[in-house]
């Protein structure tokens, strides 16, 4: 069956990756959204979904814990070619999902009714979705609702993205940087004022339900705050010659790549090894756009490396008298790419094809990261011999 690809997929994916999201790190600030959504539709379940090339990832869930799924078994892939909503009233009845493995085994879902997660210049990069075991019926008002959470859940994302961005650059922080640090405190404060009118004087309309997930995103809307703040805080510990560490280190990113993907590796049965030149461990090293680039290049050795196969990925820190920079080896014994694909990937064009058990490709994952690559004036070296398995190794200064 052929799937569903949006037709600025390219955009998409790009415009996914310029949030920088970490996957596995995000459900805090988004649990009162997703909460909220389901109390809305009356639904079991409530998920918030990014797709990026290969793979769903579940940011936010309520009633199903869920992490991450194939992009091709997902029904949000489907939500992401509309821009209005996707409904499936029955999945068992619908031949694209009755086989699927949440739908003839537990939690047995039967109704899905998904929102896209639309940024401002029209790129759907994910899904608000409600789901339940039983058929429902959403009326028009439930479902504008759900239009409105969504928005905020993009809304959501892109604050935490300029947030983190601004942090990121702590220490070139300039008088500019720190008035759009004051100006993101203004709207998020607004935000939280009126989360607490609501909470302070909608008891005499019996919203018990509304009043308790207003109390969660007025929560939530203070951790935001605060992270403002702390980027205030650390521009005057600046001025004040208070230098602080990344607590992003090699063995930090080790750790969210072994989370994110060894669910992947192993329900292939494939060997997947994290390696650490001894006393690296604790190096801190810039975050930016890292886990898209090692993640894209781990789930594509997944793709086509057979079952009980290996893969092996080697992160370093290298000091040359031009400067330090950060190595990153992804090693496989998959298929092997040919000389020809091999160009193909340096200049950027799409490469499809599909895994060693019929996985979908999608075409855009390895020109993906040569872009980001660039992006970051990196190099790649790409060494690979057919049937025996590929090497990628990128080098990125720091």
């Amino acid at each position: 069956m052929q799937q569903p690809i949006p037709k600025n997929e390219d955009e998409r994916v790009w415009a996914l990756t310029e949030y920088d999201i970490d996957y596995s790190d995000t459900a805090s600030l988004l649990k009162d959204l997703v909460e909220l959504a389901a109390k809305i539709a009356g639904t079991k379940i409530s998920l918030i979904n990014l797709i990026d090339t290969y793979t769903q990832w579940t940011v936010a869930n309520f009633g199903l814990p869920l992490e991450q799924m194939s992009r091709e078994d997902s029904v949000c892939q489907y939500t992401i070619i509309n821009n209005d909503g996707f409904e499936v009233k029955s999945l068992s009845s619908d031949d694209r999902f009755k086989d699927k493995f949440y739908v003839v085994d537990n939690p047995n879902l039967e109704y899905y009714f998904g929102i896209p997660l639309a940024t401002a210049e029209g790129y759907n990069l994910g899904a608000l979705c409600v789901l339940d075991t039983a058929a429902k019926e959403l009326s028009p008002e439930k479902v504008e609702l759900l239009k409105i959470v969504a928005k905020e859940v993009v809304n959501r994302l892109s604050t935490i993205k300029y947030i983190q961005s601004l942090k990121s650059k702590v220490n070139q922080v300039t008088e500019n940087n720190k008035k759009v640090a004051h100006d993101i405190r203004g709207p998020l404060s607004g935000i939280i004022g009126l989360a607490q009118m609501v909470t302070e004087h909608g008891d005499g309309q019996k919203l018990d339900d509304i009043l308790e997930i207003m109390k969660l995103i007025h929560r939530a809307g203070n951790s935001l705050l605060d992270l403002a703040t702390e980027i205030l805080n650390a521009e005057d510990q600046q001025a004040k010659g208070i230098v602080q560490s990344s607590d992003f280190t090699l063995l930090s990113f080790k750790d969210k790549l072994e989370k994110l993907y060894t669910p992947q590796s192993a329900n292939k049965q494939i060997d997947l090894s994290f390696k650490i030149k001894v006393g690296q461990e604790q190096k801190p090293i810039p975050k930016n756009k890292l886990l898209q680039i090692a993640g894209n290049l781990i789930t594509n050795a997944i793709k086509f490396t057979p079952s009980n196969g290996r893969i092996l990925v080697d992160l370093n820190i290298h000091t040359t008298p031009k400067g330090q920079y950060l190595e990153i080896v992804v090693a496989d014994s998959g298929v092997g790419l040919s000389s020809a694909e091999i160009e193909d990937i340096m200049k950027g064009i799409k490469v499809s094809s599909s895994g060693t058990t019929g996985e979908k490709g999608y075409g855009f994952g390895l020109s993906l990261v040569k872009r980001l690559i660039d992006e970051l004036n990196g190099t790649l070296i790409i060494t690979s011999e057919i049937g025996t398995g590929t090497q990628f190794k990128i080098t990125l200064p720091q």
